[in-house]
């Protein structure tokens, strides 16, 4: 092993690990122990997410926790796992180019009417006049 004994105490993992116990037994493990138990615990790493939510809803003799964890995949996919990912990221983009063709005819018809070009004459959406009494007062 490549870590001193006398360093474990301050060891990220070995710190983590004894900000979860009690104070009074912090101090009762020795050093072998600590080297034991960061051994022990091998690859599980405390790490950092972009985003860590977790909160705890009570419902009447019952307590529901909830993670909501997100950040960089570090993992190697499986063949389904790479489907559902090309399949939600379609569903992505086909929602973003939507929402973004949807937007821009918008904004298109406000300028349009802003204009007053009238390319059915006698007809309107009413969208200008929803647009003046919302935005334009």
């Amino acid at each position: 092993m490549t870590q001193t004994i006398s360093a474990i105490q301050s060891d990220p993992v070995v710190t983590k690990l004894l900000d979860k116990v009690p104070r009074d037994m912090r101090a009762s493990f020795s050093d072998e122990q600590l080297v034991a138990l960061k051994i022990a615990l091998g690859g599980r790493a405390w790490g950092t997410h972009a985003v860590d939510a977790r909160w705890t809803l009570k419902w009447w003799r019952w307590q529901y926790y909830f993670v909501f964890l997100a950040g960089r995949n570090r993992r190697v996919l499986t063949d389904r796992e790479r489907q559902i990912q090309r399949l939600s990221m379609a569903i992505f983009l086909a929602a973003l180019l939507l929402v973004s063709t949807l937007l821009g005819i918008f904004v298109l018809y406000i300028l349009k009417s802003a204009l007053g070009i009238d390319l059915i004459p006698g007809f309107s959406f009413g969208v200008w006049g929803w647009f003046q009494q919302e935005f334009l007062r």
